[in-house]
């Protein structure tokens, strides 16, 4: 599966980006919140996901990269997130920020940052939906991939294995069709990518070849 990331697109142009990914192969959209506190960037908030949840044919993945993410669940249920993780690094009461994403209706995830190690997830992973591990540094587009990601896949993939076989895992940060692949085959299921889909000069058929179809 693939997550465009809409942190990438053409902001004077969201609606037509958004229509793009509608009638491409791609499963869903992924959009990061970020507060200027928990990662040095500010992105979008709730008005400009609304807008795109009125145009989005496909699930609305909410990452948020901010502080107290439990103050914010339910109003990002409101505005049409669909799927909605937050960090590890950004909760207190982790089981209980899963708990209240799943109540108010969406698929839970948590994220790790890339110094985190996925030994953390050992009590939460049974509860997730998805695990997302950022392969980057969280805050900005653009980066290069963290090879040391490739590692972290193949321990997640055996904890959820031993705990919650249903549990995606999802990979934010770097990704091209150079490495998606290798990201597959080590055990991804979901890959995020922005700057790779959105700085193609065809989108559509980068989105194909990142899934594998061509």
């Amino acid at each position: 599966m693939i997550s465009p990331s809409l942190l990438s697109a053409d902001f004077g142009n969201l609606q037509r980006d958004v229509e793009m990914i509608n009638n491409s192969a791609a499963d869903w959209f992924h959009v990061d919140v970020m507060d200027g506190v928990f990662v040095p960037n500010i992105s979008f908030g709730q008005p400009v996901i609304k807008f795109i949840k009125k145009h989005a044919q496909k699930p609305l993945d909410v990452h948020l990269m901010i502080v107290d993410p439990d103050r914010y669940v339910e109003s990002f249920k409101q505005v049409g997130a669909d799927i909605l993780t937050v960090h590890y690094e950004a909760c207190t009461h982790l089981h209980r920020t899963i708990a209240h994403i799943k109540d108010s209706g969406m698929k839970a995830g948590v994220v790790l940052n890339p110094h985190t190690p996925v030994s953390l997830l050992e009590d939460i992973v049974q509860d997730c939906d998805l695990v997302l591990l950022m392969s980057v540094n969280p805050g900005f587009g653009g980066q290069k991939y963290i090879e040391n990601t490739y590692n972290k896949i193949i321990q997640l993939d055996e904890l959820r294995n031993r705990k919650n076989p249903n549990c995606l895992i999802e990979i934010d940060g770097g990704v091209s069709v150079d490495n998606a692949s290798k990201l597959y085959e080590t055990g991804a299921d979901v890959l995020v990518a922005g700057s790779a889909v959105f700085g193609a000069q065809n989108p559509m058929e980068t989105i194909e070849k990142i899934k594998g179809l061509r």
